[in-house]
């Protein structure tokens, strides 16, 4: 819904789900002195919520001007690489993407680390629930990777990246999403080696995803040197 259409949904009475006081997010940032927040328009709240910031920013030969910048909120989000040290794989998933379609993907299908929305959950139970909804993963030990924002000119959203390993015994259920929010998921397994190409090739062009893939061959599981379990405690 619009502000036009709606009146002031989200601001002082409920929108549809429930929310009000989304126009005072922002306004009681105090941490940039050469930073004040004038004003916040709520310019839209369907699902996630669109907001028009008016602020003043002091330039750094002293002189202030007024900007305005528009933000989508969305919320904060997880992700995790699932890797698989012995067989040297990974697991990602593949579902269609309508906004990287409209945007020159050949066709929207997209190939990425599980991920999803914390909606309320902190970071590492949030990717546990994404983990067994879409691939039918229990993830065992995270670990924390980093957290990144992916588009920080307009999108508000921080992507908390995690890794864990995964085996076939960890995969207990179908995975595929959940259905009812519309979700169509197939689970993807690849060599590493051949992720690590797909990136080259166009084949894997998400960001989280590429971030994580890179970590992995640089600093992660499939760094060089790194012993896998499977051979640590071989003789050569």
């Amino acid at each position: 819904m619009t502000m036009g259409d709606a009146g002031r949904a989200g601001v002082d009475v409920p929108d549809a789900r429930g929310r009000v006081g989304l126009d005072r997010v922002g306004r009681d940032l105090t941490g940039n002195p050469d930073v004040v927040v004038r004003d916040v328009e709520l310019v839209a709240a369907a699902w996630h919520v669109l907001r028009r910031t008016t602020y003043d920013f002091r330039r750094r030969d002293g002189t202030w001007s007024r900007e305005q910048r528009e933000t989508y909120d969305r919320g904060d989000g997880a992700t995790v690489l699932l890797y698989d040290p012995d067989r040297r794989t990974v697991l990602l998933t593949r579902q269609f993407r309508y906004p990287v379609y409209v945007n020159g993907h050949p066709d929207g299908m997209f190939v990425e680390t599980a991920a999803g929305l914390l909606d309320g959950d902190d970071p590492a139970a949030a990717i546990r629930r994404e983990a067994s909804e879409e691939l039918g993963v229990v993830v065992g030990e995270l670990e924390p990777v980093f957290a990144v924002w992916t588009s920080p000119g307009s999108v508000t959203e921080r992507v908390h990246c995690f890794a864990a390993p995964y085996s076939a015994e960890s995969r207990t259920g179908a995975g595929g999403g959940l259905a009812e929010d519309g979700e169509d998921i197939a689970a993807v397994e690849v060599a590493f080696a051949t992720a690590l190409a797909q990136i080259e090739s166009g084949e894997i062009a998400d960001a989280k995803t590429i971030l994580l893939l890179q970590w992995a061959a640089l600093r992660g599981p499939f760094r060089p040197g790194r012993i896998s379990p499977a051979t640590a405690g071989s003789c050569p």
